[in-house]
């Protein structure tokens, strides 16, 4: 009975292995992919498309190095812009950075907006409904607070909008880890497995039809065409649900050649499995189908019950052999080349245990509908919150 059990394991095991390989060298194809129209897209004409802009970047207390992320955005070789920042605590400890900012940059137009009003379950759209309001132009970008760009983002970000038939322009990311193992675990996670998730549904469904927050760029009448911010004011996935309205609109959502750098707080193991499990749960919650299918993208993992399986066979140690090279492989040609992480080369040993933490956040998160969001607990269901008091 032990050794029938044993075989199905294997079988299982094996399977896995075999859809895992499959996928990585898809992210090996789909990162070539990008990379070649990205070398195609720098020979390309600057484009003299610079509408003015309105930047909103909505806050809720401070993150790390986020002044120098503010500075990044008064810095840009640009000829029109204004930068909107939104609390909705007229006592969040941001406010001294915003003010900071104003005072080493008095030309740039820089305002902060204090929201009290709660619109909604999520604080931040809430916020950036009324920040809205004070918004002189049409084409708007959003962007997370920890976000830091380089000095040709706009010109960069907002070209695409040129054509009518672009809804809306967003950026893949890379972290840059603070201290701990937590931190370089979650950096890890972002350049090796979320961006080259990305990178897979861009090819496989001709585009993306949502956003992250790394970046949103889109026009002002796009967005009231879809009721405004505070049409999913209580969503958790504010940016997903942006960039899938949109695209509802029948217009295109376009991954911009341009990566930013979001600089993460020093997690520990505990606050690193707590935040991966909320961005697991808003993952699941929006994309069911998408989320279930990665139990057959978890190749070392698997490799590894194969592994353990066979008794230490010769097959299963080459299994395992080759599923790290594909996976490492994978790792470094998204990471390295398409976001150009510095990082990844000093953390590429820790991929084995990224890895086998995200299965247990995988499985976590099926075993629940509550999450944890800036200090407040909610109850998740078809994509919205509602809070859990006390």
């Amino acid at each position: 009975m032990m050794v029938s059990i044993l075989i199905v394991v294997q079988i299982v095991a094996v399977v896995g292995v075999v859809s895992s390989s499959i996928y990585y060298l898809l992210c090996l194809w789909c990162a070539a992919t990008f990379l070649r129209e990205r070398q195609a897209g720098e020979g390309a004409r600057p484009t003299r498309f610079l509408p003015p802009i309105s930047i909103l970047k909505p806050l809720k207390g401070t993150d790390p190095e986020i002044y120098e992320s503010f500075r990044s955005h008064c810095l840009q070789d640009y000829p029109e812009y204004e930068i909107i920042f939104g609390v909705s605590d007229p006592n969040d400890p941001a406010i001294e950075s915003v003010k900071a900012l104003q005072r080493e940059f008095p030309n740039r137009r820089i305002q902060l907006v204090v929201s009290e009003k709660i619109l909604g379950a999520n604080v931040k759209v809430s916020t950036l409904a009324q920040m809205l309001t004070e918004a002189r132009y049409d084409h708007l970008i959003v962007n997370d607070s920890d976000i830091r760009v380089e000095p040709d983002y706009l010109r960069r970000v907002t070209a695409p909008l040129a054509n009518s038939q672009v809804g809306l322009i967003t950026c893949l990311y890379r972290g840059v880890p603070g201290a701990t193992l937590g931190s370089r675990l979650e950096a890890l996670g972002i350049s090796t497995d979320f961006c080259a998730s990305v990178l897979v549904a861009r090819q496989l469904e001709g585009g993306i039809r949502f956003a992250l927050g790394s970046t949103l760029a889109f026009r002002r009448v796009e967005l009231d065409k879809i009721g405004g911010f505070i049409s999913f004011v209580d969503y958790l996935a504010d940016d997903y649900e942006l960039g899938k309205r949109i695209a509802g609109l029948g217009l295109t959502v376009n991954l911009s050649d341009v990566a930013v750098e979001t600089y993460l707080p020093s997690y520990r193991l505990r606050e690193f499995f707590a935040h991966q499990l909320r961005w697991a749960r808003g993952i699941r919650d929006a994309r069911v189908g998408g989320y279930l299918g990665l139990i057959f993208t978890f190749g070392l993992p698997w490799a590894l019950l194969a592994l353990t399986a066979s008794g230490g066979a010769l097959w299963a140690s080459i299994t395992l052999a080759i599923t790290l090279l594909f996976r490492f492989a994978a790792a470094l040609v998204v990471g390295r080349g398409v976001l150009q992480d510095r990082q990844i080369l000093r953390d590429a040993w820790l991929i084995p245990l990224r890895d086998l933490l995200a299965v247990a956040v995988w499985f976590a998160s099926l075993g629940g509908h509550t999450v944890t969001w800036r200090g407040d607990r909610f109850r998740l269901k078809n994509g919205k919150l509602s809070r859990i008091l006390p």
